[in-house]
């Protein structure tokens, strides 16, 4: 079944979801990212998610399209639906507003790379290997760019994109592309901690706060500085921060975290 190659649970406040085609290293067919799209919709309407996981079965992440579909529809002389399909799954995470943290079990290339720098914190294996592999196949990253580039310097963009080499956990790091590269061991209980941390802000300061990384780079400075005196004004007026700083008086957890 269609619905099998994305898994989905709810635990906790947290939705997992899983690429669930080990096969083929969860690759990007149409079948899977609609799934995908599904699942993501799901997780964004069930008032019970606070965060979503983003993850991939067996030992990879994300090997990129699946290009035995994508080969067969280029001899047929007709297309898949595929890019429109992954531009939308990519906006979802992109513009979600409850936080996505990618849990990078494995390696990573081309539009895999993509899912994982479209979430908002990613923490990688430190055996998980990467790379923007698109020019070696004579393709481009052109829709992953547009999560891509915002995080990395135009230089490195520039090698990156244009050699198609490997790189490793640690550089990703040092890229900016993830927050973390730790033992195989220790993913699930890094992934965790920063779960467990996202769970303790309010539901709507976390989409705002999310707001803020992708708008306000992009405004000119007297704009910014007035647009975010109003809205920093409109949440220090709301019912979420009432609670949050009433519970900091009365020294307790406010009412959307975990308690005890």
């Amino acid at each position: 079944m269609a619905e099998d190659l994305v898994l989905f649970e709810v635990a906790g406040g947290v939705a997992t979801i899983t690429l669930n085609s080990p096969a083929t290293r969860n690759a990007l067919s149409l079948a899977l990212v609609t799934a995908l799209q599904r699942r993501l919709g799901a997780a964004l309407a069930d008032p019970a998610v606070r965060v979503i996981v983003l993850t991939g079965a067996g030992t990879a992440f994300c090997a990129g399209a699946d290009l035995k579909e994508s080969r067969e529809a280029n001899a047929a002389g007709g297309g898949t639906g595929m890019q429109e399909r992954m531009a939308h799954a990519l906006q979802t995470i992109w513009n979600a507003p409850k936080p996505v943290v990618a849990r990078v079990n494995g390696h990573a290339r081309a539009g895999g790379v993509g899912l994982m720098c479209a979430c908002d914190i990613a923490v990688a294996a430190e055996s998980a290997v990467f790379a923007f592999s698109e020019v070696r196949l004579g393709l481009i990253p052109a829709m992953i760019s547009v999560v891509t580039l915002p995080k990395l310097p135009v230089a490195r963009a520039t090698e990156l994109f244009l050699t198609g080499d490997t790189f490793d956990a640690a550089r990703a790091v040092q890229l900016g592309l993830i927050n973390a590269a730790v033992p195989a061991e220790a993913l699930d209980e890094t992934v965790t901690r920063y779960v467990r941390s996202l769970l303790q802000g309010g539901p709507e300061a976390l989409a705002a706060a999310k707001r803020l990384v992708r708008d306000v780079p992009a405004m000119p400075s007297d704009e910014a500085f007035r647009a975010m005196a109003a809205l920093s004004a409109r949440f220090f007026a709301s019912e979420e921060a009432l609670e949050g700083m009433t519970a900091f008086a009365e020294r307790r957890p406010p009412r959307w975290a975990p308690q005890g």
